[in-house]
Parts: structure tokens; sequence; C-alpha cells
């Protein structure tokens, strides 16, 4: 259901989120190397968050990437659909291209609830909650 570059984009974000504000910046370097991805790529995936203001950046010498206020209260879903569009959380699981409520295949009518309660809770769910759950421990992220 997730693509791995909104696995990898939604792992940059919670970083910056655990360990940047407005006045500590973060450079790609330094995000690339706790998360795993490579740096090239994660430059690439952090372009568009940027443009769509869901992650905040300062060019030159003191610049990185941070995230401030308005971009914690974001949801998970808006970093999914900057980085894969909307069509991929709708895909069928089977990747077939005709399955659709008229024509479902083997699995559609099995998964479709669960897709819905999983595209609720990622619509409702803020950047803000998913870093709170990881400072208090209640989830984990290697950082």
């Amino acid at each position: 259901m997730l693509s791995n570059s909104s696995k990898y984009a939604i792992k940059a974000v919670l970083f910056l989120a655990l360990h940047s504000d407005e006045e500590k910046r973060v450079m790609v370097k330094d995000i690339a190397v706790p998360i795993n991805v490579p740096q090239a790529y994660l430059a690439k995936l952090l372009q568009p968050l940027v443009k769509e203001e869901l992650v905040s950046s300062v060019r030159g010498p003191k610049g990185g990437f941070y995230l401030n206020e308005e971009n914690l209260n974001h949801s998970v879903i808006d970093i999914i659909h900057v980085i894969d569009g909307e069509q991929k959380l709708n895909s069928c699981m089977l990747s077939l291209e005709k399955c659709n409520e008229e024509k479902p295949c083997p699995l559609h009518n099995i998964l479709v609830a669960s897709r819905k309660d999983i595209l609720n809770n990622l619509e409702n769910r803020t950047i803000k909650e998913l870093a709170f759950s990881v400072e208090e421990g209640s989830a984990f992220l290697p950082l």
C-alpha cells in the first residue's frame, strides 16, 4: 500500500519532527544516515515536500531542513499524497488495473473495510502526534 519512497519520506519527516525546529536545521546528510536512505534519493524526496509546505527549508551555510508548527500539524496522508499521489493508496492490492467496486479482484471485498480504516487513521493522525508517540516511548523509531 505504501511505496518505499513514501516510507522513506515519512521516516525523514519524523526525524525532522524529533530533531529540528526553526532554530535547529538539519542537513540531508544528517538525516540520511540515521534513517538508512541514500542521501541523493532523500534530497529528491524532500524537494516536493518543501514545495507543498510539509517541510520547511533554508538555503545557505546555516541552512537545512526543519519543521515548524504548521508543518507538524499536517497529516501523515499528506506526505503520502505528495510522494505517491492519491491513486497509489486506492490501487488494487494485486496491482490489477481494472479492479474496482463493479469488477473486484479476489482480495478487493476482503480488504476494502481495512483499507478505509487505514486511510482514515492516516488522514486523522498528524506528524506531531506520531513524533510524540516516539518521544513518550509508546512507539519505536531507530533514529
